[in-house]
């Protein structure tokens, strides 16, 4: 990734972009980073990650959802019996 310097930033801009960053709880080269991307109408992609962690959770059909609810159900109460 590139990196640009800005020379000659005047005290004003520099102090807005810092309070920006203390608000937004940024680095400032995030907070210039969105402020840049605003300005010129960039949307920033957001990642998602699901597809990287499917092959970790299963996904059952709705038929081995019912099953398993249907098996687990006696598990929902509790018998008293058990604890004396």
């Amino acid at each position: 990734m590139k990196s640009i310097t800005v020379h000659g930033m005047d005290k004003q801009l520099d102090q807005k972009i810092r309070e920006k960053a203390d608000e937004q709880g940024t680095s400032l080269n995030k907070t210039i980073k969105g402020l840049l991307q605003k300005a010129l109408g960039i949307i920033p992609q957001k990642k998602d990650h699901e597809d990287e962690f499917m092959d970790l959770f299963g996904i059952w059909s709705d038929d081995k959802a019912r099953k398993f609810t249907s098996n687990i159900k006696e598990f929902e109460s509790v018998d008293i019996e058990d604890w004396k």
